[in-house]
């Protein structure tokens, strides 16, 4: 089978690797029908050694199942399924309280599985507890938007969900990536009542507004800081969701929060240390919180949006490719010629 792999930064290949086969009784083999490129692959894309290579990539999949292992209960062959980006057993105490990301037995697709979702298949370990059913056939036009399920509409929910949003709230989204676009649509989705989006990508933040967003800034730093301001009182949010994962963004979150308010962190973070003292969090009693999001947990609660055509996240898909071109979808989403590269294998 054909397979994406990183071998260092900037260099993506498409390979014939070994098949795809099922070694636990627990796992499933399933055809992936639909995956993408996320803005987080881009962080190894833009820095990884390459005696860290070769790796698979990719973390976010639709597909059919084609067998099982023999203790999985509840898939069939045949079944369309959602993957999340973390594979997780459903069944510990932390995937029992919605923490699939923390799972005891669990982990990440280019971990501890060692493959990737940017193929033609995937083995995926512990079957019943991460694979979600779709009720769609496999050539569903709703499979863009069904694809969002398994990373970046979960994480802008997450995202909102632990930074408290709901009615009458106001909200900054800091990124106009994908994670960011789809935390707009959370908030608004939540309540909240002005949702400020601080992005530089007119088509970007055209989308943005469509999703909900009230505001949008287009500078960053004090500047960028000064205008959200300006925009909300000089107090600032009540909730702000970075979707970027550098300090500058942080720094900017920390700028724009109102006194008692709550920054909630998903973009993944490409620095060890943040600050949280006086002149950052302490002072004004804020709340910092987010992390990887549990995808797997929103699944049932966000899918029937979906379904009935109540939002429509597919939309941040704004290119396609099939598995040869997806080198060149890595580029693109580098250069920022496209927001997020749906992959067709």
């Amino acid at each position: 089978m054909r397979a994406t792999l990183m071998y260092g930064a900037g260099d993506v290949r498409v390979e014939d690797v070994r098949d795809s086969r099922i070694e636990q009784p627990t796992d499933a083999l399933v055809r992936i029908t639909a995956s993408c490129i996320c803005g987080s692959d881009l962080h190894p894309y833009g820095s990884m050694a390459a005696e860290d290579g070769p790796v698979h990539v990719g973390h976010e999949f639709v597909g059919v199942v084609e067998e099982t292992g023999a203790e999985v209960s509840t898939l069939n062959r045949g079944d369309v399924v959602v993957a999340p980006f973390a594979f997780s057993c459903g069944a510990c105490e932390f995937c029992r309280a919605g923490l699939q990301t923390s799972c005891v037995r669990g982990g990440f697709w280019d971990g501890l599985a060692g493959e990737g979702g940017q193929a033609e298949a995937i083995r995926v370990p512990l079957a019943d507890g991460t694979l979600a059913s779709l009720p769609v056939a496999e050539d569903s036009a709703l499979m863009p938007s069904l694809l969002t399920l398994s990373d970046v509409l979960g994480t802008g929910w997450h995202a909102a969900v632990r930074g408290g949003v709901g009615p009458g709230t106001s909200v900054t989204v800091i990124g106009d990536g994908a994670v960011g676009l789809l935390a707009v649509l959370s908030a608004k989705r939540l309540g909240a009542e002005q949702i400020v989006l601080m992005g530089r990508h007119t088509a970007r933040t055209d989308l943005g507004r469509e999703f909900g967003a009230t505001d949008v800034v287009t500078t960053r730093g004090e500047e960028g800081v000064t205008a959200v301001r300006d925009l909300t009182g000089g107090h600032g949010t009540h909730v702000v969701l970075e979707a970027v994962g550098h300090l500058p963004a942080y720094e900017q979150a920390y700028g724009v929060v109102r006194p008692g308010g709550t920054i909630s962190r998903v973009g993944v973070p490409q620095y060890e240390e943040a600050p949280i003292g006086f002149g950052s969090l302490f002072a004004g009693n804020v709340t910092l919180t987010g992390g990887p999001a549990p995808t797997r947990a929103y699944v049932d609660e966000l899918l029937p949006a979906v379904l009935g055509g109540e939002i429509e996240p597919g939309l941040v898909f704004d290119a396609t490719t099939d598995l040869d071109g997806v080198p060149d979808g890595y580029r693109r989403m580098a250069d920022r010629e496209a927001l997020k590269v749906l992959v067709r294998p």
